[in-house]
Parts: C-alpha cells; sequence; structure tokens
C-alpha cells in the first residue's frame, strides 16, 4: 500500500516523464480548522486526472477549474489563498474559520529528478529537505537527519520527504486485524507478526504483510528506526516482554502494549528483572492507548490510534514524521 506521498509523488512523477503538462499543490499555511494538515499534496493534470487531497471537496474542484480554464496562469509557483471571508468558507465548505495556503507548482521534464529523489528517501526509509525557490522555480534536495513541517520562509518553501509511518503488531488475533485496519485507513503501513504459525493462518484481517518469526528478530529487522511503532497485543508475556526489551531500546517512535493497569504493573517488574533500563521502560505506553473506557476491539484500536494521532499532531508536546 503507497503513502499518500508516495502516490501523489509518483503520478506526478509519470505525467512529468511523459511530458504531461501538470501541477503540484500542496498546504503549506492553515489558518483555524482544516480538513486536511498543511502538507498534504494534490498532483493533477491537463487531461482533470487527480491524485492526493486538499480538502476532500470543493477546493480541489475550484483549483482544477481554474487551472484547466485557464483562470489563473501558473508559471512560476504561486501561493493561493481560500477562506478568506466567511462567504468562501461556505462556498468551499471549510470550517468556520478555516484558512488555507496553497502553494500551486507548475511541472515539467526538469523536475522528475527531485521527485525521483523524493520517492528514494520515502522507500529507504530517511527524510529528505526540498528547498523551492518561488521566484526561480528551482529545487535543490538535501538528506536530513529528521522530519520537519512544512514552512514558507519569504520566497522559500522548505519541504520535508520521509517515510511512511511503519507499525509492527505483535500478536495476530482479533484485536491486532481490527487495529491494522483502521491505520491502515489513517495511511500506516501495517506488518503483523505472530511466531504461533497457527495463529497467522487465522488471520481474517486486511490484506497486509504477515511474518512468522521469534519477536525479538523481527522487531529489530522492521521496527529500529524513528518511523516506527511497535504494540503488542498477545497477553503472552513470553511473546509480549520478548519482543519490548528488544524495541525499548532501539529507535522506535512509539512502543506500547496492551493489558490492564495491573497487568501492567506486573509486566514492568517483568522488564526489570530482565535488566531493561529505567530510561528504557520509562518510553513504554502502557496500558497502550487514551483512557476512553473502550471494550471492544474497535473501540480499543480506536483509543490507540486517537493517542498515537495525539503525540503525532503535537497535542502533548511530541511529534513524529
Amino acid at each position: 500500500m503507497l503513502s499518500e506521498d508516495q502516490a501523489v509523488l509518483r503520478q506526478a512523477h509519470r505525467w512529468c516523464r511523459e511530458g504531461q503538462t501538470a501541477w503540484l499543490c500542496t498546504i503549506v499555511t492553515v489558518t483555524g480548522s482544516s480538513p486536511r494538515p498543511r502538507g498534504a499534496m494534490l498532483a493533477l493534470n491537463v487531461a482533470g486526472d487527480v491524485v492526493g487531497s486538499l480538502s476532500g471537496g470543493c477546493v480541489e474542484e475550484d483549483l482544477l477549474q481554474a487551472l484547466l480554464q485557464g483562470e489563473i496562469e501558473i508559471n512560476a509557483p504561486r501561493l493561493l489563498e481560500y477562506g478568506v471571508n466567511a462567504e468562501e468558507n461556505a462556498r468551499l465548505g471549510l470550517p468556520c474559520g478555516g484558512r488555507l495556503g496553497v502553494l500551486v507548482q507548475k511541472l515539467d521534464r526538469a523536475d522528475t529528478d527531485w521527485l525521483d529523489a523524493a520517492l528514494l528517501a520515502i522507500d529507504a526509509r530517511y527524510c529528505l529537505l526540498r528547498k523551492l525557490d518561488l521566484d526561480s522555480g528551482e529545487t535543490q534536495v538535501t538528506r536530513v537527519d529528521s522530519y520537519t513541517e512544512p514552512a514558507l520562509d519569504e520566497r522559500t518553501l522548505r519541504q520535508c520527504f520521509g517515510p511512511q509511518m511503519r507499525m509492527l503488531l505483535v500478536g495476530a488475533g482479533q484485536l491486532a486485524q481490527t487495529l491494522a485496519e483502521l491505520a491502515q485507513a489513517m495511511d500506516y503501513q501495517v506488518i503483523v507478526t505472530d511466531p504461533r504459525a497457527e495463529t497467522l493462518q487465522r488471520w481474517r484481517g486486511p490484506d497486509i504483510e504477515l511474518v512468522q518469526g521469534m519477536p525479538d528478530d523481527v522487531v529489530l529487522a522492521r521496527a529500529d528506526d524513528p518511523f516506527a511503532i511497535v504494540i503488542t497485543l498477545t497477553h503472552d508475556p513470553r511473546i509480549d516482554d520478548m519482543a519490548l526489551m528488544v524495541a525499548l531500546e532501539t529507535r522506535a517512535w512509539y512502543v506500547g502494549a496492551l493489558g490492564s493497569q495491573r497487568t501492567t504493573e506486573k509486566r514492568l517488574q517483568r522488564l526489570r528483572a530482565l535488566e531493561v533500563s529505567e530510561v528504557a521502560i520509562a518510553r513504554l505506553h502502557a496500558p497502550v492507548g487514551l483512557a476512553i473506557g473502550s471494550k471492544t476491539p474497535l473501540e480499543i484500536a480506536v483509543a490507540i490510534m486517537a493517542e498515537i494521532t495525539s503525540l503525532r499532531r503535537g497535542a502533548r508536546g511530541a511529534t513524529a514524521g
């Protein structure tokens, strides 16, 4: 499954390579409420084909019509504003008070180079910073250590491209099936691992990668980077603890464990007995998810994704790419 950025960039790259007229549109400023975050992208071509989304509605339609009918001339990159007043908010379906700044860039064959570099960075799981000069339309790319939000500084756009967040679920039970489906819908790459072949054979969740193996080995191989999430779900200490004692020492951005408060206290005792450091243990999110009184698999999955979303969006002072 491609991430949203991959899908947009790959299609834009294909159009450029074929010599088609195309535009890349990126949300670079957001004021008030917005249906899509800063950095969201959309690509469209002269035939009216569209990939990606800026608002999920009338902003795309308005922009597409303006570009295709020549109502706005885009030679150099140009900043367009939507939602500048209450009437336009209502017309475009933007939330009350919402205002978007959309940077529109016309693409040609020369853009295939930086698009190649961005796609490579996403596939290879590292971050690439793109600097776009709004006056000349020239792009420079540099490999960087961490992801940063898009920023428009005077006449330069700084835009980071990085890997899709990868979620490794340890345990292939019913909750993993529900959580995998919800996480996929939210643009996460999901992998499920379980050492029990019979449990994997009973998988009825979405079509994702299933890995049979020892959880510590799988964590090291698939989740040792700053764009990885590890969540243990089996309730079996022999499986969960093995995954956690390794995951907490990796570069994984988020490590969580399913279980009640009582289960969590026992788990912490076992991890300390296994000589996991207090610094590493402090990284553990357990019980995993927001405390919303969830009981059913779907409710628990919602609680988990709500906590991760809150952390990624900075609601608790933390960010991720």
